[in-house]
């Protein structure tokens, strides 16, 4: 996967065709809304546009411009929100900062080229999606936010398949002197990795060394009484 925004003009069929999907790889359409303006960085809004989200990607195509479009992925989008802030921007939209191969900013000296007279799409790291109808903006916040679930980052994916659990026969034999006890107040569990497996293993550690603390007390007591009865 190529990180950024990324010029994008692959339609299905004619030219007023939709974008065509990677179905091979199981991108689905989830939604489309018409009349939906596009402002790259600090430059002012393109005319509007077609919005197509999918289960991978974000694409714009241009309705006036059949050879325009654009496209990022949801794993190169670090955040979304919705704006209705006049002082934040003059128009209600979908704010987004996208995540670049280098990190640099499309307002920096070294990203102002143009080639071609196109924008270096690669440098772009915000991108607004203006609706012609603001009341679709609950709408697709909630896509994007179910759409950003299906793309989860590859290091947070491999924490949670490295994560684990304890069924109820793990965790205590008879239910009484087991190491491990399941907590009865799920909002703060032991026994729950969670996601936080260093948490769980240190309070897994802290309860072992507070058993062999345990055993070295009993040891040395016995010791103590033995050199008693010694005497």
């Amino acid at each position: 996967m190529v990180l950024g925004l990324q010029h994008f003009d692959d339609r299905v069929g004619d030219e007023n065709g939709g974008p065509r999907l990677d179905s091979d790889a199981g991108e689905e359409l989830m939604l489309v809304e018409r009349g939906v303006a596009i402002a790259l960085g600090s430059r002012p809004p393109e005319s509007p546009g077609t919005l197509y989200i999918t289960s991978r990607r974000v694409i714009w195509l241009s309705d006036t411009d059949k050879g325009k479009g654009y496209a990022v992925d949801f794993l190169s989008v670090c955040l979304h929100a919705v704006s209705r802030d006049p002082e934040a921007y003059s128009l209600p939209c979908i704010y987004t900062q996208i995540e670049t191969e280098d990190g640099e900013n499309e307002e920096s000296e070294s990203s102002d080229t143009e080639s071609h007279g196109d924008l270096e799409l690669s440098n772009v790291t915000e991108m607004r999606l203006i609706p012609s109808d603001p009341g679709q903006l609950d709408t697709l916040f909630g896509i994007f936010c179910q759409c950003a679930e299906l793309n989860p980052e590859p290091q947070e994916a491999e924490e949670e398949e490295n994560s684990w659990f304890f069924g109820n026969e793990e965790m205590a034999d008879d239910g009484s002197d087991s190491e491990w006890q399941l907590s009865e107040n799920h909002a703060s569990p032991i026994g729950y990795a969670n996601g936080d497996h260093d948490l769980a293993c240190t309070v897994h550690e802290l309860r072992i060394n507070d058993q062999r603390f345990e055993d070295a007390e009993e040891v040395e007591s016995a010791s103590r009484n033995g050199h008693q009865f010694s005497g």
